[in-house]
């Protein structure tokens, strides 16, 4: 399904590029209004229906502490949607025309104070300090900012429209209801923090394996060897089962701290670092 979706929105810059090419010279004069499927400098721009962008930002439970990019951002609907619910919010869109649709539309919309856009590439943008993401973009433009994704802190929530992130599974996937048309699916993805390596626990050390979100690991003491289990992260939380009791705690850099069993208090230093 989400390869016919990609299928469909190749085609439909195609057919933009067709329609363009026949359009009269003196649409030029014409004040520049987006239509869906015009081509752009990574991915044709197909706006997101209403719903989905409510659902989205449902979804990813946006609230005016947060900070929400759009790469992409297209005629500014999900920044805008996100500076209603009182939280900061800037696109970063490569069309200057568009970046200055966006612009009217949140001034129109009461929001130009929260809602701010500015022309860029999504590729060389900073998105360091988004707590959220909200985005439409086809899987190869997602690889490639996947780290970068990956950089962010940890928790930080990056959910988007219809498209996943190849290799890493969603952590909620939800829909918009009808009559939403097309493009309905949201997927919200948490950064987790990186645990990948060695550290030290009590008298012996836990060596952690990761990939996005999913853990496995085991725990070595005087030579012997432990798997854990009901391994988990979610942002910077961390829990697992050792020797059937269950750990859970929070990662700050290079250190863990919780508690085991629910009662008793356990710290892990970093040792090594994954390479």
């Amino acid at each position: 399904m989400k390869r016919f979706a990609t299928i469909v929105l190749r085609l439909a810059l195609a057919l933009w590029l067709v329609l363009a090419g026949a359009a009269p010279a003196s649409s030029a004069d014409k004040p520049f209004e987006p239509v869906s499927g015009q081509a752009g400098k990574d991915v044709v721009w197909v706006p997101t229906p209403p719903l989905l962008v409510e659902k989205m930002l449902d979804l990813a439970k946006v609230t005016p502490r947060d900070f929400v990019m759009d790469l992409g951002s297209g005629d500014g609907r999900n920044i805008i949607a996100a500076a209603k619910r009182g939280a900061r919010a800037l696109g970063v869109e490569y069309n200057p025309d568009m970046v200055e649709v966006s612009k009217r539309i949140a001034e129109k919309e009461g929001v130009a104070g929260k809602a701010l856009f500015v022309q860029g590439d999504m590729y060389e943008a900073d998105i360091s300090q988004a707590s959220v993401l909200a985005l439409f973009l086809l899987p190869e433009n997602l690889d490639r900012l996947v780290p970068k994704f990956l950089d962010l802190k940890p928790g930080s929530r990056i959910v988007l429209n219809t498209f996943g992130i190849r290799g890493w599974d969603p952590d909620q996937v939800a829909r918009a209801e009808d009559p939403c048309g097309a493009w309905c699916d949201a997927l919200l993805y948490i950064v987790p923090a990186k645990v990948a390596g060695r550290w030290r626990l009590n008298d012996g050390e836990i060596a952690f394996e990761q990939t996005y979100q999913l853990l496995s690991g085991s725990y070595v003491s005087a030579g012997a060897s432990t798997p854990i289990a009901n391994a988990w992260l979610n942002g910077e939380r961390i829990g697992f089962t050792l020797d059937g009791v269950e750990y859970s705690g929070v990662v700050n850099g290079d250190t863990i701290q919780g508690s085991v069993g629910g009662t008793a208090s356990w710290q892990a230093t970093r040792i090594e670092k994954a390479q």
